[in-house]
Order: structure tokens, then C-alpha cells, then sequence
């Protein structure tokens, strides 16, 4: 009877390549964690397929590396593709292929690592705030021309504060400063920001604020692009420019203020006039204003010599002689005229006169003429009137007497 070696050597608990691939795709797929996993690397390479984009994301020393794959239906709606040289972060689940015996990641998502996820940070605030109108023109307002009081908000232990002190003082002597001190660097600057801004429109002295920070790099920058401060700015009741130092890139504190500089030095400028440039702009308006009246004093003066040009070519003297003259000669005969209506009117009232003598019956009556009136005061004209026995009053030219008739003759 023959003795199987080699079956005598399989324990019973052997697995087949199937069943061990199974297990693995068991332990991993059904793991909480790599369900849904993070992962940041630096992809090595990338090869498109009809199916999706294989790539493969390793670290940045090259230690250790995983495939990868984004299928079409994915592609779309990544971040950030995976090209080749790119720090990511891809969000994915880790899946089992057994007809290879390997393990990838499935990719969901893939954002920009370091640098890159800043600045997609910065770019949906950016878009947000957009939407938003926080950058729009007409929310900008114009600075004071001649400020009395100013905030500035920065570090205390910066450069910056000394520079802006530095420069106010010597463009604008006797200007009211304002310090309300702020951390501009690290995780505590927004929110210490944000306070020294509402500290400053609680004092309410303030007339425009310089939120300030020296040079850094762009990391250092972060705190100028927090929604806190961002909004703390576009909700503040007084204007507010910005100096924080970099060339480069506009921070999204300097998109929302109403003005903003690269340098604390240039806010200063920017915010007060020199007391150099406001001499030589009043010694401009001075000259303008004495030029001005010259030429119209010059103009004053061509417009009488013309008149005056004007004047004797008129010969106004002689016109005004004539005029007087032909006066004259009108008044007399105005007083002609009235003389002569005036002996006219004597003559006619001298006739009215002699009429009303005439007709006056007191006159009749004076030269033996007399009046008889009947009892009801009718005067007798006639004998028919009258009859034996009436009373008759006569006026005389001086006095009056009563009579009775005793005999009437026809």
C-alpha cells in the first residue's frame, strides 16, 4: 500500500487562493476606518483608461505607495485631478481585486495638500463672498480727507506699529492715534483680530481704521483670509484700510476694506494728507485765486474802455443838451396850455355866476316882485285856484305876510 506524503502535509486548515483573497477583502472591506479614509501623498503616476484614471499616490520620500483609481463617473467631481509631481488629498474607500491579489483605493474625492488647499480655501471664500456682493464697488467708502482721530490695529511688538507711528508723525503732526493691539500670526490672530475692531467701535472716536501687519510668508498671511475677520470688516461701521505686507497676493481683508496698500507705510500715507503737499496745494489755490481776479479785473477794464470808446462816439453830451433843451420847450408849453385853460374856466365860471344872479328869485323879489303860496305851500298862478275866505302867505323881498281873500275878480 502506498504512502500519499505530500497530502499528509496539508492540515485541514488550509485555504485556497480564493479563500484567503476573500479573508483579506473581508478585513479590509469591512473595516469601519477604511471605509472611508484619508490619505495625503505625492502622485508618482497617472495612465488613463477608458474605465477612469489609474494612478498611483505615494509619499514624498518614496517609502511607501498605493494604486489608486478615479472611475469616469468620478473624474468630474474631483477637486483636483492627479497629476503627476501634485501633493493631494484623496478621500476613498480601500477595495480587493482578487483576480490580481492586490489592494487600491477607490478615490472619491482628491483636494490640493499644503499649499494647494490653501488655496482652494481661499478661492471658495473668495466665490462665497462674491456671491455675497462683500467686494463689490458700491460697498466701498472714500477715506477722510483730514482725519482727527485714527485706530490702528496690529501687533504691538511688529515693526509695523513703529513704521505707521514713524510716518504719522511726520506727515500729520498732532494727529490722535489710537492703539488697539492685535495678534496677526497663528491660530489666536482672527479672533484677536475681530476684537480689536469691535473695541475701536465701541470708543467710537475713530474715524478710519489701518489694519496693519509687516511682511511674512504666505502661511503667516492665513488669518487675513478667516470668514471671521473678513466679515468683521464688511460689517464695520467705520472705514477701514488695509496694509499687510506682501506683494504678491490680495488677502480677502484687503478685497473687503475700502481701500488697501501693501505696506503698513503706504496706509499711513494713504490715510493723512503731508502737511508739505497741503502748503503747496494751498499756495496752488492762492495763485489760482490771484490769477483769477486778475483777469477779471482785465476784463472789467477792456469792458469800460469800450464803453467809454462807445460813449464818444455817441457824443451822450450833445444828446442829453437836445434833450434838456426839447424838456424845456415842452414845459413851457405845458404852462401855456394850463394858463390858458385856467382863464378860460375863470370866464365861464364868471358867466355861471351872473346866470345864477339872474335866476336867483330873492333878486325878483327885491326889486318889488312878490311870492304867493296857497295854504298847502302850492303857489297861486292862477285866480281859478283861489276862492273867497282862503288864506295866502306872501313872500315879500323881506319878510312874509298873511292874508284872507275877500273877493275873487277874474
Amino acid at each position: 500500500m502506498a504512502y500519499d506524503f505530500a497530502n499528509s502535509l496539508i492540515p485541514d486548515t488550509a485555504l485556497s487562493v480564493t479563500g484567503l483573497t476573500d479573508y483579506i477583502r473581508l478585513l479590509l472591506e469591512q473595516d469601519d476606518q477604511l471605509r472611508q479614509v484619508w490619505v495625503t501623498g505625492e502622485v508618482s503616476s497617472a495612465n488613463h483608461h477608458r474605465s477612469g484614471l489609474f494612478f498611483t499616490l505615494q509619499d514624498p520620500d518614496g517609502t511607501a505607495g498605493i494604486k489608486c483609481v478615479a472611475w469616469n463617473s468620478q473624474l468630474t467631481k474631483l477637486a483636483q485631478l492627479p497629476i503627476p509631481g501634485e501633493q493631494l488629498i484623496i478621500l476613498g474607500s480601500l477595495r480587493v481585486y482578487p483576480q490580481r491579489g492586490e489592494y487600491q483605493l477607490s478615490v472619491w474625492q482628491a483636494l490640493p495638500a499644503g499649499v494647494g488647499l490653501q488655496a482652494l480655501r481661499y478661492q471658495q471664500l473668495k466665490n462665497r463672498f462674491l456671491s455675497e456682493g462683500l467686494f463689490d464697488p458700491e460697498r466701498k467708502r472714500s477715506l477722510p480727507s483730514h482725519p482727527q482721530t485714527i485706530a490702528v490695529i496690529t501687533s504691538p511688538t511688529a515693526a509695523a506699529w513703529g513704521d505707521i507711528q514713524r510716518t504719522l508723525k511726520q506727515r500729520y503732526p498732532g494727529l490722535q492715534v489710537l492703539f488697539s493691539p492685535a495678534t496677526v500670526q497663528g491660530e489666536q490672530a482672527p479672533e484677536s483680530i475681530v476684537k480689536a475692531i469691535e473695541r475701536v467701535e465701541r470708543d467710537g472716536r475713530a474715524e478710519v481704521i489701518i489694519l496693519s501687519r509687516g511682511g511674512g510668508a504666505v502661511e503667516e498671511l492665513a488669518c487675513f483670509n478667516d470668514e471671521r475677520v473678513v466679515r468683521s470688516l464688511a460689517n464695520c461701521s467705520i472705514p477701514v484700510i488695509t496694509g499687510i505686507g506682501h506683494q504678491r497676493d490680495e488677502s480677502l481683508a484687503d478685497l473687503v476694506a475700502d481701500a488697501c496698500v501693501h505696506t503698513p507705510t503706504a496706509a499711513a500715507e494713504m490715510v493723512v494728507p503731508a502737511l508739505a503737499d497741503l502748503y503747496t496745494q494751498h499756495q496752488q489755490r492762492v495763485d489760482a485765486l490771484y490769477d483769477a481776479v486778475y483777469e477779471v479785473r482785465r476784463n472789467a477794464e477792456k469792458q469800460l474802455q469800450a464803453l467809454q470808446n462807445r460813449l464818444r462816439h455817441l457824443r451822450l453830451d450833445r444828446q442829453v443838451q437836445q434833450e434838456v433843451q426839447r424838456l424845456t420847450w415842452k414845459r413851457q408849453q405845458l404852462l401855456q396850455a394850463t394858463k390858458r385853460r385856467s382863464q378860460q374856466a375863470s370866464q365861464h365860471l364868471e358867466m355861471l355866476h351872473q346866470k345864477l344872479v339872474t335866476l336867483d328869485p330873492k333878486a325878483v323879489l327885491q326889486r318889488g316882485y312878490a311870492v304867493v303860496r296857497q295854504e298847502n305851500g302850492a303857489i297861486a298862478r292862477s285866480v281859478a285856484e283861489l276862492a273867497v275866505g282862503d288864506e295866502l302867505l306872501i313872500q315879500l323881498g323881506q319878510g312874509e305876510v298873511k292874508v284872507k281873500v275877500k273877493e275873487v275878480k277874474d
